[in-house]
């Protein structure tokens, strides 16, 4: 699965809430939520096709998410990990968890790491 820009996240976000929103239906969203033209959410609809993560159907132009939110975000996590942690999951980890965690957070982080043993 190739990389998503934001301008790509923006038009996922609403297919991932709706399931399926016709083009002129994303075009208001997004029009009223970043001020986007028809043009603009047309192109962007179009890349996402070309890159087989949407699909889109006649007739009315309704558009399909064919990868979910979750795939995309293990996806960009596995990138990121890759890019800067040298695919170390623990170094990524370590990093991201400098900061103090809450009781709460530590508690939930625990009962992650015992489920996935």
């Amino acid at each position: 699965m190739e990389r998503l820009y934001e301008s790509e996240l923006r038009v996922m976000e609403p297919l991932w809430e709706e399931g399926e929103l016709s083009a002129g239906q994303l075009t208001r969203r997004l029009n009223a939520s970043c001020g986007w033209n028809r043009n603009t959410t047309y192109t962007v609809i179009k890349k996402l096709v070309d890159k087989g993560l949407v699909e889109r159907r006649e007739p009315g132009f309704i558009c399909r998410a064919l990868v979910s939110r979750q795939q995309v975000q293990r996806r960009e996590t596995e990138g990121l990990i890759d890019r800067f942690f040298g695919g170390s999951k623990t170094a990524f980890l370590s990093a991201f968890l400098s900061e103090e965690l809450t009781e709460d957070e530590a508690r939930e982080l625990r009962e992650l790491v015992e489920k996935l043993r």
